[in-house]
Parts: C-alpha cells; structure tokens; sequence
C-alpha cells in the first residue's frame, strides 16, 4: 500500500492511461516503486535487442539425448530472426563425451565441477551483449525469447527468467536408473502443480523475500556485463548457485523480472528415489544462500501478532487467538485513517494476512521444523494435534483449489514426502554449515508509515 499525494495520484492515472510519467526524480521513483512492489507492470513498446545478441549457454553432464531434445526445439521454435547469435555447450565431465553439430561451440570439462562452474566455462567463451543460460533438460516454447528481450529495453533490468512448467518424461513404468520408475505418471502430475521451478502465472519483480523472492537458472536471460560484474557463479555452491546469483544482481542494484508469458518446459525426475535426492539438495542448499544474504531465506516470514494468534489456537485457547487477532486489526486502524473506511479495510486485511500466516505456519512445521515437530508430537497430544492439522488441512485444501491429475491421497503424500526431504536436507545444511540461522523464523509487526520520495 502507497500513500500519494496529488502528483502522485496524477502520474499514477497517467500510467494507467498508457502516458509517460514523467521525468521528475520524484515521479521517476514512483514508477519504480510500482514495478518493484508488483502493483504495476511494465510494457516496453520497443526493444533495441534482437537474438543475434545473444549467445546461448548450455550445461550438460551425462544427457546427449536431453541436449539433442533441447537443440532441436530451439531450432524449431525460432524463426530466422529468433535464433540465438551462437551456441556453446559445455560438457562438464560427462562419462561418455557429447558430440555436438556445425556451428556450435563445445567446452569439454574433465572433471565435473556443477552447473556453477559449468556455466562459467561456457561465459568465457560470450562476447555477445547478452546471454542466455538453457539447462539440457529443457525446451524452449516457441517465442519464449521476445518476451524476456523486451523487458531488457529497461536498462535497470540486468535479466529475465521464464515460467518453467513440468513436461512428462519417459511413458509410465519405463525402466530408468538409479531408483525404481513405477511411477512417473504419478511424479509428472504432482510436477505440474508444485514444481520448485515453477513460479507461477503472475509475472513479478524478483528479490529476495518478494513474492517472487527467486528464479531458476534452467533458463536464465541476462546482460552479459551485469553477470560478470557479479563474478559469475559461486562454483563453491553445488546447489542455489542460480539463486545466489540472482540476489546477487539485485543486491548490486539490478532488477530481475519474472515473465511467465516466455515459457520452457523442464524434464522432472522419473523415480521416487532421485525425485527426493532432488528435493534433499534443493533444501542443503538454504543454509549456505542464508550465510551469504542474511535474512533472505527464513524458513518462516509473518506478522508475530499472526504467530501469537495461531499459537494459541493451537493450545486450545481459541477465544484468546482472536482477542490477539482483534487486538492487531484495531492497531491497523490508525495506520489506515487516511482511507475512507479505515476499519473496514482494516478487517479485510488483517483477516486475510492471519489467514494466511496460518498456511505459512503449518508449511514451516511440516518442511522446515519437521524434525522439532515430530518428537514433540510423540510427546504430547496438542502437539499431534496440531501436527496433524497442519500436515492434512493445506495439502488437501490445495489439492481442491489446484485440482492435479492425481487423487487427494497419492498428492497429500507426496506433499509431505517433498517436505520430508526438503527438511532434511535443510537440517543437513545447517550441520555442514555450522549455523541454524536457515531454521530462525522472521517476525514481522504489520509495516509502518514510509515516505516513497521527497
């Protein structure tokens, strides 16, 4: 929420109305504050970039057939005017070495140093403006380019993700290694609806603790200087070196833009046992991001007058959570009293923000405190209550909201399987790490007053 004055309010009609804002420093600020925040989006009408600046990345280690796949999309999925300036693949350290065609680059790393170091190989090889990073298990959409160059035309905005959906891998039951394939069926319908790559339909600002607070390097669009400004990939980081990268970016004063209209598809994995090794990674990798951006990444982000609020309902003192949830709606009365209806609007946020503090709670119980939580379940009958109620109520709820190709059981439990793993890798972290700050929640009052610009 802003609170504008006349000029303002003027410049926000002028926007709305598809007029320049102005070049004040005041009302420059102000349309950056709305395309950071979410409440605006921007539509470049031109863009100076074209594919030929681009040079195009790729990562691959033991998956010639996913690198074949995703060279022959693109080429399919580009027009004449689409297609990358050039192409470097680089092999890090594939057993069996990838062979690629004319016109391609090939890098070949001996010993596989990860997606971070990989990737690093392959930039030093750029001389083009711009760079693309493609994952080998993935496929590019026809025209996923256009939209990400076009948010380039911004020059504060130094890279742009694409949305990344699940595509179904091999035919259910087809035998792959590593674990048992009985279900990929069952896999790819969950993928489809809680892909940690898939950020969703809504484009967004990206920045830690955003609504997008990441995105993925499985296809990455940036400046090329922005990215070695950065120092590239942290090759220390085996997992989150992608995310590291990003916040990065924006912590040196880039902007990240999410653009769910440029889409690629991303293989999932086919068997139980690397679809969990997959998530334990994802959650190893939280400890080590927290280290270098402090606060970026709690396990838990609300209101304490939300936190205060469910935790009494979870002791069975109902009546005195929504005295505490009473109690914060009429503090945010005051801060509401310019608005017509302050005590109306007032009650509509605070309810729907404990609402959702209470979703957040009960994820953060059973992925990232789950091991706390257990015990303690063993111990005491609130506590399996409340354990209980939060492992069953969200799951099932989303499952009813999102409706997946799967029933309500096989999604709750692969819903707790993926916070399983996710915990356990994040405990695991943490231990390597030597810091619990990965498991320490943030506690927030409801924001203050704040002036946008002088």
């Amino acid at each position: 929420m802003l609170r504008l004055g006349k000029a303002g309010i003027a410049a926000v009609d002028a926007l709305a109305g598809g007029r320049a804002v102005g070049r004040s420093r005041g009302l420059q600020a102000l349309a950056r504050r709305l395309l950071d925040t979410g409440m605006a989006h921007p539509r470049p009408a031109s863009t100076p970039w074209r594919a030929g600046d681009i040079t195009l990345v790729v990562p691959v280690r033991d998956d010639a057939e996913g690198l074949a796949e995703m060279l022959a999309a693109l080429c399919d999925a580009a027009g004449p005017d689409d297609r990358p300036g050039s192409i470097v693949v680089v092999d890090d350290g594939s057993e069996v070495a990838v062979a690629v065609g004319d016109g391609i680059t090939l890098v070949r790393r001996e010993r596989a140093g990860g997606p971070g170091a990989a990737r690093n190989a392959g930039m030093a090889q750029v001389t083009t403006p711009l760079v693309a990073f493609v994952d080998a298990d993935v496929v590019p959409a026809p025209g996923w380019i256009g939209p990400l160059l076009a948010h380039l035309a911004d020059p504060q905005v130094v890279a742009a993700a694409p949305r990344v959906r699940s595509r179904a891998g091999p035919a259910a039951g087809a035998a792959t290694a590593g674990g048992t394939a009985v279900a990929p069926a069952v896999l790819a319908g969950f993928e489809a609806v809680e892909s940690p790559l898939d950020m969703g339909d809504r484009e967004a600002s990206v920045a830690p603790r955003g609504r997008v607070s990441y995105v993925p390097n499985a296809a990455l669009l940036a400046r090329s200087d922005a990215i070695a400004a950065a120092g590239g990939f942290d090759e220390r980081l085996r997992y989150g070196e992608d995310v590291d990268l990003v916040w990065r970016l924006v912590e040196g004063g880039g902007t990240v833009r999410y653009e769910p209209r440029s889409l690629v598809y991303h293989r999932p994995r086919t068997n139980l046992a690397a679809w969990f090794a997959q998530r334990f990674h994802y959650g190893s990798a939280a400890a080590p991001l927290v280290s270098r951006h402090p606060g970026a990444a709690p396990p838990l982000a609300v209101s304490g007058w939300s936190l205060a609020a469910w935790g009494l309902v979870a002791a069975r003192r109902p009546a005195l959570g929504l005295g505490v949830a009473a109690a914060s709606t009429a503090l945010l009365v005051r801060k509401l009293s310019d608005l017509p209806s302050p005590g109306r609007e007032a009650v509509r946020l605070a309810g729907a923000g404990h609402l959702a503090a209470g979703r957040w709670i009960a994820r953060a119980i059973t992925r990232a405190w789950w091991p706390l939580a257990v015990p303690a379940a063993l111990l005491s009958r609130r506590a399996r209550t409340a354990l209980a109620a939060a492992a069953l109520v969200p799951p099932l709820v989303d499952w009813w909201r999102t409706r997946p190709p799967l029933g309500p059981v096989r999604y709750v439990t692969l819903r707790l399987a993926d916070d399983i793993a996710y915990g356990a890798g994040l405990w695991a972290g943490c231990w390597r790490e030597g810091s619990a700050a990965a498991l320490v929640p943030d506690l927030r009052s409801w924001p203050g007053r704040r002036a946008l610009a002088s």
